[in-house]
């Protein structure tokens, strides 16, 4: 491989070329070419450097090779002039590499020329030839890559074993052209004592616990260095069982991807055990955990993949934990992967979950009054079917559950407008239909939204849906006015404090709210103050003392 600045025969002293070649027919044979091609520019100024820079036996598809990134230190120290190569797949086969390799070379004043390819990147000719043909190697390269993945797939489907390291409990055949795998006796016995203490315990630090007293250890390994790795460098870890005990390969199946494929290889597990073990496996992972390992109900997050902002962000399930509280979000995705973003969601979980179970609800409960659900046969069961429906609504109001997860499709809540999209089959069969029977409108619900911002948290206004009262404000309201009653007794702010357990300070900025005028207080007691009124604006923000003008402070209308 060569390269110069612009074309040789105008470099106002000899070039220096230099060689770059991996694997052709031989190394040789490529540099004595490469080598014949400078000889016949000397004329130009072409020499040959000392250095010879092969990479034999690493692929072109990578520019991380050692004599290549040697070049291009030559290069960018500006002791390279031209860059000589065999062939341009000699170089690299990726049309992406080769731009950036092209555009370094720019930079450095240095170009190449193919030996066996008449053209070089001096000219805007040449690199659109040069462009064409390495599409052409990439193609080649990745039609080769299918290839190999097809013929890996079609292998695992006869149940060969496709090579790497195998796994604890066998060996590889030992004839090298069988890619078949021969049961370990002894580690099999490891093998079936794990699945067994997982079937009677159903805990994975328990196994863990019982497999170190009973001195199981992972396979002992020997690499061709002669290093040797696992068998007594301690015990076996949670992961490494869990990995174990979910392997297919051990009750005699080959995974590939998803699927898994009978194998040639004997079984060490058998089935009953194996189903057992999975079983198991599945119920545990379907438990979530709070802190402190108390239980959370696994459908603590009812709206998980189904929420989508206006931009089709996804938006991702998260909590905050304070103390023994734990705070549900629903959050959009760039938010966790991207860093801020001021037109991002970050909905509490709790509120938006309320909302949606009572927009469904109300909305079939609706439809079916209205017989828009289905298509009734007559009156009769136009009347069984809005029964139904209403009975359906309120099972869904007092309890949600995975009910409201299969039920709803999807919700995006864009800019204005809030559209929930339900599961026609999920929808007949609870309410004891056909799903054809289902009307296609009423598996869309479109309302109005708002967004009100409070601090980082976004909350959202829909159709004209009752607020349910601040929490926090409406204890902040029952405190102030148990404290203005013991002020009016006689006890000081000190002694309010030490009963409460505060500082007097905080005692002293509650107090206030004790004060605001009866429609705030009416509105914070039914839950229908401004979105935007909270216990920190109304601590932080000075109020009028006069009841009109604290009103119109606080967003509530005349």
């Amino acid at each position: 491989m060569a390269g110069s600045s612009g074309e040789a025969k105008s470099a106002p002293c000899p070039a220096q070329a230099v060689l770059l070649t991996v694997p052709f027919n031989s190394l040789d044979a490529q540099h004595e070419a490469c080598a014949a091609y400078i000889a016949s520019q000397k004329h130009e100024g072409w020499s040959l450097v000392k250095a010879r820079f092969d990479d034999g036996g690493v692929s072109g598809g990578t520019l991380n090779r050692p004599a290549q990134q040697r070049l291009v230190a030559e290069i960018e120290a500006g002791r390279i002039d031209m860059v000589v190569v065999y062939k341009i797949d000699r170089l690299t086969r990726s049309l992406a590499d080769f731009a950036k390799l092209v555009e370094s070379l720019e930079a450095a004043s240095c170009s190449f020329v193919s030996v066996t390819q008449a053209f070089n990147t001096s000219s805007s000719m040449g690199r659109l030839t040069l462009n064409m043909l390495l599409s052409f190697a990439q193609f080649e390269r990745e039609v080769t890559a299918e290839r190999i993945r097809d013929k890996l797939a079609a292998s695992k489907r006869k149940g060969l074993w496709m090579g790497g390291l195998p796994p604890l409990g066998y060996d590889p055949h030992p004839d090298p052209q069988v890619r078949q795998l021969v049961p370990n006796e002894a580690e099999a016995v490891t093998i079936r004592a794990l699945f067994n203490l997982y079937a009677e315990h159903g805990c994975l630090n328990a196994v863990a616990r019982a497999a170190a007293d009973r001195g199981l250890l992972s396979k002992r390994r020997r690499s061709a260095s002669g290093n040797s790795s696992g068998g007594g460098r301690g015990p076996l870890s949670r992961g490494q069982i869990h990995h174990i005990l979910r392997n297919p390969v051990y009750v005699g199946r080959i995974r590939h991807k998803d699927t898994t494929w009978p194998a040639q290889h004997p079984a060490i597990v058998d089935d009953d055990l194996w189903k057992t073990v999975q079983d198991r496996l599945g119920e545990r992972g379907q438990r979530r955990r709070g802190p402190n390992g108390k239980q959370v109900a696994a459908d603590s997050a009812l709206l998980k993949g189904k929420l989508r902002d206006g931009t089709g962000d996804r938006l991702t399930p998260t909590h905050v934990q304070r103390g023994d509280r734990r705070y549900r979000y629903y959050v959009s995705n760039r938010l966790i992967s991207g860093g801020p973003d001021p037109n991002a969601l970050r909905i509490p979980a709790i509120e938006l979950e309320r909302r949606v179970t009572e927009i469904v609800a109300g909305h079939i409960q609706a439809a079916g009054e209205r017989h828009r659900l289905a298509t009734p046969s007559d009156a009769v069961a136009s009347q069984s079917l809005s029964e139904r429906a209403t009975a359906y609504a309120a099972n869904l109001r007092t309890d949600p559950g995975q009910a409201l997860a299969r039920l709803i499709d999807g919700v995006t809540l864009a800019t204005g407008q809030i559209t929930i999209r339900l599961d026609g089959t999920a929808l007949a069969a609870a309410l004891d239909l056909k799903e054809e029977e289902i009307e296609r409108e009423s598996l869309t619900i479109a309302l109005p939204l708002q967004y009100r911002r409070r601090g980082q948290e976004t909350r959202i206004v829909v159709g004209e849906l009752q607020s349910t009262p601040d929490a926090t404000l409406l204890r902040a309201l029952r405190m102030a006015h148990r404290w203005a009653t013991s002020i009016r007794d006689g006890v000081s702010l000190a002694q309010i404090a030490r009963q409460e357990n505060v500082g007097p300070r905080y005692v002293a900025k509650l107090l206030p709210l004790a004060m605001l005028s009866p429609r705030i207080q009416v509105a914070v007691i039914a839950g229908t103050q401004p979105v935007e009124m909270t216990l920190e604006r109304l601590l932080n923000s000075p109020l009028p003392f006069d009841w009109t003008d604290q009103e119109r402070a606080v967003g509530l209308a005349a």
